[in-house]
């Protein structure tokens, strides 16, 4: 499994670059956790980090499916994909 962290207020960007690497590691054949990493006050606006898993996982749809959805744990939102089974 590999992860990709992000931030609540990532750039365009920034959010594009993360998204190629999961890209790359779904088409090696590995999952990918998607870390939402809250820090101070963020917490209080966990839609934003849903919304980011969301956009996430709309971006790897092609390659990915969700295995399970995101979730707040402590500080931190996670969202697991794994590799679309080509037929």
């Amino acid at each position: 499994m590999k992860e990709v962290k992000l931030r609540p207020n990532i750039e365009d960007h920034d959010f594009e670059t993360k998204a190629k690497n999961g890209e790359r590691f779904l088409k090696a054949g590995d999952k990918v956790k998607v870390t939402i990493m809250f820090r101070g006050r963020e917490i209080t606006h966990p839609e934003l980090g849903r919304q980011l898993c969301v956009r996430m996982a709309e971006r790897l749809a092609d390659f990915s499916s969700i295995e399970k959805p995101a979730k707040v744990e402590g500080r931190n939102m996670t969202m697991i994909l794994v590799p679309r089974v080509e037929k």
